[in-house]
């Protein structure tokens, strides 16, 4: 099991592969339905080569982009969040109590 300290530096370095992976396959994804969609309206006689595979390379590279931006602004919240968290500025739901607080609440002096 690996340290408390070494867990965040673990899922910066996951997010990352995945941005890189995801662009990749999300590229190619687009570029394979465009040939197919090509091929198969060639078929029927409906000459598009090579305008969908372009239309639909666009739209791949455009996707991985926007996955590709909205990751990082999700990676950039979390390391907010985390470091509000660290400073004691977190809402993490519970109320935080101080000690006179406490003694004043149950009967204590």
């Amino acid at each position: 099991m690996l340290p408390k300290n070494d867990k965040p530096m673990l899922r910066v370095l996951l997010r990352a592969s995945m941005i890189g992976i995801q662009l990749v396959v999300v590229t190619f994804i687009g570029l394979a339905i465009g040939i197919f969609l090509d091929n198969l309206f060639g078929r029927f006689g409906l000459h598009t080569k090579p305008w969908l595979t372009f239309i639909f390379l666009g739209l791949g590279i455009f996707t991985g982009f926007y996955d590709m931006y909205r990751m990082a602004k999700d990676a950039m919240s979390d390391t907010k969040n985390d470091t509000a968290a660290t400073d004691g500025e977190a809402d993490t739901g519970y109320q935080k109590w101080e000690d006179d607080d406490w003694d004043k609440k149950n009967g204590s002096s």
